[in-house]
């Protein structure tokens, strides 16, 4: 294919090819290549998604009212996310409104989400790639409280014998030769740019959060009975509430178990603004000072979000982050999305291993196709149908398909999202001040205030150089957990105050019996998800799926070229990005899991072979 063009970026497949696989610590299976040029910068990038799903085949025919309980099992990160696309799907087809507690409840566990997965993200999924845990060992503990006490004078554990016991629990894991999940980093690389303090610190905060995180999910066995796939339902929550109750196991919410619920936020909160803000604002900084603004790709260009947490759910002007698309980069212009217009989203199969009658064009989610047509092919391909060594990019090369807004490539997740939401509040609206809020303070500290601290050099770089970076997608993660446990708490008060005022309903089931539906429906149902805008599109014919699709945010980042040749967010993220060594890919690494790629969601089971593994029969 040699040198070409495409929505500005320039590719060249003729260098090095350096392959990543598997793709580690995320959830799915996804293999990375990338052609360097004579100095080790990447010149093209290619995304696979190794895996293929098929859970659209498997609910056709179910009872839509089942559906949630196998969609939420597309993962095990994303779970809720999943379930709750689900129900609003089926209850926008039929016309359902589900009663005030059940929205705050379904947000609540929706935030929970938020807060459980960026964190852990950040901590146990993405830390690693800026962070030497074995440099750590080499830290002074006085000056990592030095350092504790500068970015986040509020944090309470931060003495020097803290840092020091945690430092001697480390030497221990070490010495013993067992490293667990620490066994295959790139320790001691140049590419890490961290000193010796920083390291400790951060490593000190992934074993805090490895403790917290535990705690904040047992909000989802509260209102959903169990996490991970917590119980949801058609029409509400299947959580009942009474005060006056016990609160044995299985019994309805009573005000302990509310009282107990708000605990859980309140460690959120306390985490988000002692820990994981000032973690991630100290890194960036390093990171800056280094010269690590990369990462952007389609983030500088096109993003996208649906629109999301509205705080009031019958009325949309309420929405926080009101969504929309902005393109070319141009942030004087947002355009309004709607996901139900078949001519603003569609997928395409060009390069995916999926089969359409017309392969040039793409289609709605409601009259999508999942047929599956496995060919690694190509004048550049490499290796066997089960043992792929280069795939060709010119030919299929990918399990996920290709979503595109009125033929635009899109980043989506938190990032996309507050760029939205800045560039709204930017335009007036009051909804989306917090946003700005955190943004600007954010840049602030990057730009002046930390680097004042820590006595480095004080460098201005506006916010469209900062965020669309792997670093500003980084911050954005931590900044929507800081705002959705905000908002949480708004919520857990809102619920609180209306059981005061005597309203205890959760569920409407006015329409639960088959009997009341129309003989054909179709409905949509769309989620601010972790790693970004999610949606479910479902047909129902005579009580049952006739068809069923889901546009995951992975699909719309991970997504392989289309028609037109355009590539997708993962692929434009990496392009211009140097290697301080090509043999440890920790650049591809740190930019890819900024976007927390859940391959499991976007891909759509099979042997090695190819061959059948098991059938289904719905009854």
């Amino acid at each position: 294919m040699g040198a070409y063009e495409t929505q500005g970026f320039k590719l060249d497949n003729t260098g090095r090819r350096v392959v990543v696989d598997p793709v580690t610590r995320i959830e799915g299976h996804m293999r990375c290549e990338v052609n360097l040029d004579s100095d080790n910068v990447i010149r093209n990038a290619v995304s696979t998604g190794s895996l293929w799903r098929g859970l659209e085949v498997i609910v056709k025919g179910r009872d839509p009212r089942d559906v949630w309980a196998f969609v939420e099992r597309i993962c095990g990160v994303c779970t809720g996310c999943h379930a709750l696309a689900s129900v609003l799907a089926v209850e926008d087809a039929l016309g359902i409104k589900v009663p005030p507690n059940a929205y705050l409840i379904r947000e609540m566990m929706a935030k929970t989400l938020q807060v459980h997965d960026h964190a852990v993200h950040f901590y146990h999924l993405h830390a690693l790639d800026w962070v030497d845990v074995i440099s750590a060992l080499n830290a002074d503990p006085r000056k990592t409280s030095e350092l504790q006490k500068l970015v986040s004078p509020a944090h309470p554990k931060s003495a020097p014998g803290y840092f020091r016991d945690v430092q001697n629990r480390l030497k221990r894991f070490v010495e013993s030769g067992q490293l667990g999940l620490f066994a295959n980093g790139y320790w001691g690389s140049k590419a890490y740019a961290l000193p010796p303090e920083a390291n400790l610190m951060a490593v000190t905060h992934y074993l805090e959060a490895l403790d917290l995180q535990k705690e904040w999910v047992k909000v989802h066995t509260v209102f959903g009975g169990k996490n991970p796939h917590p119980n949801y339902m058609v029409g509400g929550v299947p959580c009942a509430i009474n005060l006056d109750g016990d609160g044995a196991v299985g019994a309805p919410i009573t005000m302990e178990r509310l009282n107990f619920v708000e605990e859980r936020i309140k460690e959120m909160i306390d985490f988000n603004n002692n820990v994981y803000i000032p973690d991630v604002l100290a890194i960036g900084t390093i990171y800056k000072q280094a010269g690590w603004l990369y990462g952007g790709g389609l983030a500088a260009l096109n993003v996208a979000d649906y629109g999301t947490y509205e705080k009031v759910q019958y009325d949309p002007r309420t929405q926080q982050l009101p969504g929309g698309v902005i393109l070319n980069g141009n942030w004087n212009e947002i355009h309004p999305i709607d996901a139900r217009d078949p001519e603003q989203v569609q997928e395409f199969v060009t390069h995916s291993w999926y089969k359409y009658g017309d392969e040039t064009k793409g289609l709605h989610p409601w009259d999508g196709v999942t047929e599956p047509n496995y060919k690694p092919e190509g004048p550049n391909f490499k290796g066997t149908r089960t043992n792929l060594e280069q795939v060709d990019e010119s030919a299929k090369y990918s399990w996920i398909k290709a979503p595109r807004w009125r033929g635009h490539a899109l980043e989506v997740g938190p990032l996309s999202r507050y760029i939205l939401g800045y560039v709204h509040a930017s335009q007036g609206n009051k909804h989306c001040q917090r946003v700005k809020e955190q943004v600007d303070h954010a840049a602030q500290a990057i730009n002046r205030g930390i680097p004042a601290a820590l006595g480095l050099p004080q460098t201005e770089y506006t916010l469209k150089q900062l965020l669309p970076t792997t670093i500003g997608r980084t911050l954005a993660r931590a900044l929507e957990s800081q705002y959705c446990a905000e908002m949480m708490m708004d919520d857990y008060r809102q619920l609180v105050q209306n059981i005061k005022n005597g309203d205890s309903s959760t569920a409407n089931v006015e329409k639960w019996d088959p009997s009341t539906w129309p003989k054909e429906a179709k409905g949509v149902g769309l989620v601010a998800a972790p790693r970004g805008m999610l949606g479910h599109w479902i047909k129902i014919k005579d009580g049952r799926v006739e068809n069923y699709q889901c546009v995951v945010p992975t699909t719309w980042n991970g997504s392989p070229r289309d028609a037109k040749g355009q590539i997708g967010a993962f692929e434009a993220s990496l392009l211009n990005t140097p290697m301080v060594n090509p043999e440890q890919p920790l650049e591809i690494l740190r930019t890819l899991h900024s976007f927390d790629p859940c391959l499991a969601c976007s891909t759509h089971v099979m042997s090695p072979d190819g061959q059948e593994m098991a059938r289904v029969t719905v009854r």
